[in-house]
């Protein structure tokens, strides 16, 4: 379960006429049985132009992480966010929490964010190509 920002569902929105029914909204470059690759991501990055010592798609969750981290989110919420595990066996038997509120906050806070910082930015619109 993720949840989803304002922006985040409206861009869903607008894949949608280019995914129809497809299992994911990001299916792998070779079957669409599986979803995007981490390597797919990458060499995105790579044809916009950064370089691998730049940026990659982990480079963009840490940078994420670090961020709301410093903004003072619960670190449980950010880290379920990213979908990482609990790392205190103890506590992942027994702590199922999904954090939900928290998250959604978040990830609308995290959005409203990234738009401060794309102000002036020239936004390209997705099209399906081939």
């Amino acid at each position: 379960m993720v949840p989803l920002s304002t922006q985040a569902v409206e861009v869903m929105r607008e894949l949608k006429p280019l995914t129809g029914q497809a299992r994911y909204v990001f299916p792998g470059a070779r079957t669409n049985g599986r979803p995007m690759s981490e390597n797919t991501v990458n060499a995105a990055l790579r044809r916009l132009g950064y370089a691998s010592d730049q940026m990659t798609g982990h480079g963009l969750r840490s940078m994420a992480s670090t961020r709301l981290n410093e903004q003072g989110w619960h670190r449980d919420a950010i880290e379920r966010q990213l979908a990482h595990a609990e790392r205190d066996a103890v506590r992942a038997a027994y702590n199922f929490a999904e954090h939900l509120p928290e998250r959604k906050r978040m990830m609308q806070s995290w959005a409203d964010y990234l738009d401060t910082l794309r102000i002036g930015a020239t936004v390209i619109p997705l099209t399906r190509t081939g």
